[in-house]
């Protein structure tokens, strides 16, 4: 019974760590949000981190600190100076520059597809969660997206600690199971229904609806980010989060759900 009950208490010796880092999490969110400058410079900094972590995932040290910042102030300038399609056409062109650069120094393969990935991550994924802060849904509708996925992820988290039996894929994520994956999105659902009711201009089936599809597409982005870890031979990211990780293992969830967010907002809200 005691060797039961130390594993049990193994298994959430790192929540105190996570909280204390949650705080800080919070704090830099609320301070990032908090004027339409202050969320460019936000989503500027998450595409340095973002950058130089997936350089660091695939083993590039050359040049990582120098184009991770230039990419960061590159973005800022364009975010700042630009409509979303302008930003788009000359984010275009600056990734296409990196690529170019990184080929010059002769990379491998392998390096390459990590660097293409991490462009399209901090340069045409995260810069979604800019968009929608500058919709006419603004703050709130950033505060429900980021809210619902970090939340669904803490609770894909505990409902798999404390009921997980089945994994769900073992070989890429062993600790994901399908009592976590169920739970967590049908307390998704029930969090994005009362959350929606507060921040969101819509009724109850509709924030059902964005639970689901948010719960759902968190737990792939999670899974992706799984899989090229373990591709790359690595436990986390980075170690910027004690507790976390790095930035991108506990902003994965985000990967696909900010651009759906945004993207399906509108569309559900006209109907």
């Amino acid at each position: 019974m005691k060797l039961e009950n130390n594993i049990s208490d193994n298994k959430f010796a790192d929540v105190p760590l996570r909280i204390k880092t949650w705080m800080f999490i919070i704090l830099a969110f609320a301070l990032g949000i908090s004027h339409p400058i202050a969320m460019k410079i936000f989503v500027s900094w998450i595409g340095f981190q973002v950058f130089f972590e997936f350089l660091r995932m695939f083993k590039i040290q050359r040049y990582k600190v120098v184009v991770s910042v230039i990419l960061a102030i590159v973005q800022f300038l364009l975010l700042y100076l630009f409509n979303f399609e302008n930003y788009l056409l000359y984010a275009m062109s600056f990734a296409l520059a990196v690529v170019l650069f990184f080929l010059s120094i002769k990379v491998s393969a392998k390096q390459m597809t990590g660097i293409s990935i991490g462009l399209v991550i901090a340069l045409f994924i995260f810069p979604h969660l800019a968009l929608v802060r500058e919709t006419v849904f603004g703050v709130k509708a950033l505060i429900f997206l980021v809210v619902i996925t970090e939340v669904n992820d803490v609770f894909q988290y505990l409902m798999g600690k404390f009921f997980g039996k089945h994994k769900i894929t073992p070989k890429i994520s062993p600790n994901k199971t399908w009592e976590g994956f169920v739970g967590g999105v049908l307390l998704t659902m029930l969090l994005s229904t009362i959350l929606g009711y507060f921040l969101l201009p819509s009724h109850i089936l509709i924030n059902i609806i964005l639970g689901l599809i948010l719960g759902i597409s968190g737990f792939f982005g999670d899974v992706l980010m799984s899989f090229l870890k373990r591709k790359t031979n690595i436990k986390d990211t980075g170690n910027l989060l004690p507790g976390h990780g790095g930035l991108l293992d506990r902003m994965d969830s985000l990967i696909f759900n900010a651009p759906i967010f945004f993207w399906i907002l509108p569309l559900l809200l006209n109907n």
